[in-house]
C-alpha cells in the first residue's frame, strides 16, 4: 500500500504476508459458485487468483502517524507463537517492514486491536527468556474491554486455542500495566475513535482517523474480502456470530457508501485503501489508484 496522507496523519502498512490464500468455497459457508463467479468478475483483479481459484488475502499492520503520536493498528501474527500451517509462515517480512518504516519498537505509543484473534494482535508481545512480553515497551494497548472479557472466560472454560492467543497476546500486557480496556465510545482523541461492528467477534470495533476534514476507517476483519461488498451476507467460518456481522456489515457499508471515506481493509491486498460506492442494495469496493 502507498503511503496515504489524511489531513495532517500519515498511514503506510506493514506486511507481514500476502497472495493466494483460500477459496471462495472455503471461506464462505454460503457461498454460491454460479453467483459467486459473477461477483468474481466484478470485483478488483488484485483481489483473486484466477490459476489457483484462491482469493488474495494480505496480513497486514497500518502505522497511523498523527501530529502527537504514532499508532499500530492491529499486529498480525507474530513469531514464536507456535502455530501449525497454514499460519507458520515466516515472519521476517514485518520486522523489515518496521524497519523500512523507519520505526523501531521504542518508537510506538499506542497499539489499537480491532479484536483479539490470532491474526490481529500476535506482535503485541515477544517471547523473552520464556516469558511473554509486550513488544513496544513504551506503548498503550488498546482492547475493548468486553472482548477482552469473553477471552478470558474463554481461556477459564479451557477453551482453545482462542484461550491460548489471550495468554500469549493480551494477558502479557495487562500484567504489564499496558493496556487501556476501553467501551464502544472510546476516543483517544479527535483524531481516532472507534466504530463498533461486533459480530466477527463480541466486540470487534473498527478504528477511524479524522484530520483535515477526512475519514479514513481500519476495518479490522468486518470483511476479509470484496466479494463481501458484492454480498455482504457471505460470513466467514471464522465469524462468532454470522447474521450479526452480515448486518454490523451491511450498515457499515451503508453509512460510508458514495461518500470519500476511505476504507483501508486489512486482509486486502495492494493497494488495500479504496472507496464504497452503492448498487442498489449491494456495493461496489474500488481501489485508490495513483
Amino acid at each position: 500500500m502507498q503511503e496515504l496522507k489524511i489531513g495532517d496523519v500519515t498511514i503506510t502498512s506493514i506486511v507481514e504476508r500476502d497472495g493466494p490464500w483460500r477459496t471462495p468455497a472455503a471461506m464462505f459457508p454460503s457461498y454460491d459458485p454460479i453467483i459467486g463467479a459473477k461477483y468474481l468478475a466484478e470485483v478488483e483483479p488484485e483481489t483473486f487468483d484466477p490459476v489457483t481459484g484462491k482469493m488474495v488475502i494480505t496480513y497486514q499492520t497500518f502505522v497511523v502517524r498523527t501530529k502527537h503520536h504514532t499508532i499500530l493498528v492491529d499486529t498480525c501474527t507474530g513469531e514464536d507463537k507456535g502455530y501449525p500451517a497454514p499460519m507458520d509462515f515466516p515472519k521476517q517480512p514485518w520486522l523489515d517492514g518496521l524497519a523500512a518504516a523507519k520505526l523501531r519498537v521504542e518508537d510506538i505509543d499506542y497499539v489499537f486491536c480491532t479484536h483479539l484473534h490470532i491474526d490481529h494482535c500476535g506482535w503485541n508481545t515477544v517471547l523473552r527468556d520464556g516469558r511473554w512480553v509486550p513488544t513496544f515497551p513504551n506503548a498503550k494497548y488498546i482492547f475493548h474491554k468486553r472482548e477482552y472479557d469473553f477471552w478470558a472466560a474463554a481461556t477459564a472454560r479451557g477453551e482453545q486455542p482462542p484461550g491460548q492467543v489471550w495468554q500469549m497476546n493480551c494477558l502479557p500486557i495487562v500484567e504489564a500495566g499496558q493496556a487501556l480496556l476501553v467501551d464502544d465510545d472510546f476516543a483517544l482523541d479527535d483524531t481516532v475513535t472507534l466504530t463498533p461492528t461486533p459480530g466477527h467477534s463480541p466486540c470487534h470495533c473498527c478504528v477511524n482517523i479524522f484530520s483535515g476534514g477526512q475519514r479514513a476507517v481500519v476495518t479490522g476483519d468486518m470483511m476479509h474480502h470484496a466479494l463481501q461488498c458484492r454480498d455482504p451476507d457471505l460470513s466467514t467460518i471464522f465469524d462468532w456470530d454470522a447474521k450479526m456481522a452480515a448486518s454490523s456489515r451491511r450498515s457499515f457499508l451503508a453509512s460510508v457508501a458514495d461518500t470519500d471515506t476511505l476504507i483501508l481493509p486489512v486482509h486486502f491486498p495492494s493497494p488495500t485503501a479504496g472507496l464504497v460506492t452503492s448498487d442498489g442494495d449491494r456495493f461496489h469496493y474500488r481501489y485508490k489508484r495513483g
